[in-house]
């Protein structure tokens, strides 16, 4: 019961790493353990996130590669998955569902 608690803590705190764990503690115990998937921005990679963040604020697909010292091909791929992976289709969506405005 302690690690089921600790699954469903770590899972709301979006503790990555310690649900992974304690999921597999579980597995070991012969239980088994139906994980929530991720969704919205928690669904994001961190390089996808910080260039969400920076184009969600207005920067352009430029600012946002220098920033990041990507180029604007690899900013606009990962515009491309974040848009599936949230379902959206544009920049002030991406706006809305991350900054709240």
């Amino acid at each position: 019961s302690h690690l089921r608690t600790a699954l469903e803590s770590f899972d709301d705190l979006g503790a990555d790493p310690w649900a992974r764990t304690t999921a597999a503690e579980l597995e070991a115990t012969g239980e088994k353990v139906a994980r929530r998937e991720a969704s919205g921005a928690a669904s994001l990679t961190p390089q996808e996130l910080q260039v969400s963040l920076l184009l969600a604020e207005g920067r352009t697909t430029r600012e946002t590669a220098a920033a990041l010292f990507l180029s604007p091909k690899t900013v606009e791929y990962h515009l491309r998955k974040v848009y599936t992976k949230l379902d959206i289709h544009s920049r002030a969506e991406l706006a809305e569902q991350l900054l709240g405005s």
